[in-house]
């Protein structure tokens, strides 16, 4: 079973930036499409970002476009998320995602392994 596991999630000032890890130490990074899904209290999980395969191609909701950067280490197994300029609206649970597809996708059902989740809360 493909289970990635999320960290570096936490409480940071309006304004301010984080960078979630995503580990993939128990299967092959490169053979997956990977994402970041978020979901804040009472609201339904939507999509954040993606990356393909390679690396070479990305994907960004709207919300988060010019603020985010997704990235990925095959050789070392991580996906990252790098959030700058942290909105209070970006506060919820964070959840990185595998797909067997060769393109980034927005889509849920792409996904077939997701992680527990990591919280970010965005807080004066």
């Amino acid at each position: 079973q493909v289970q990635p596991v999320e960290s570096g999630g936490g409480l940071v000032l309006p304004g301010g930036f984080l960078r979630l890890s995503c580990t993939a130490s128990e299967f092959t990074l490169r053979n997956y499409a990977m994402g970041w899904f978020r979901q804040a209290p009472g609201k339904e999980r939507e999509f954040v970002a993606a990356v393909s395969r390679t690396g070479f191609t990305t994907y960004y909701a709207d919300s988060v476009k010019g603020r985010f950067t997704i990235s990925r280490d095959n050789a070392a197994k991580l996906v990252y998320l790098q959030m700058n300029n942290l909105k209070p609206e970006d506060t919820a649970v964070y959840y990185c995602a595998a797909a067997r597809t060769t393109y980034s996708s927005q889509t849920e059902s792409d996904y077939d392994s997701w992680g527990q989740g990591t919280q970010v809360t965005v807080s004066s």
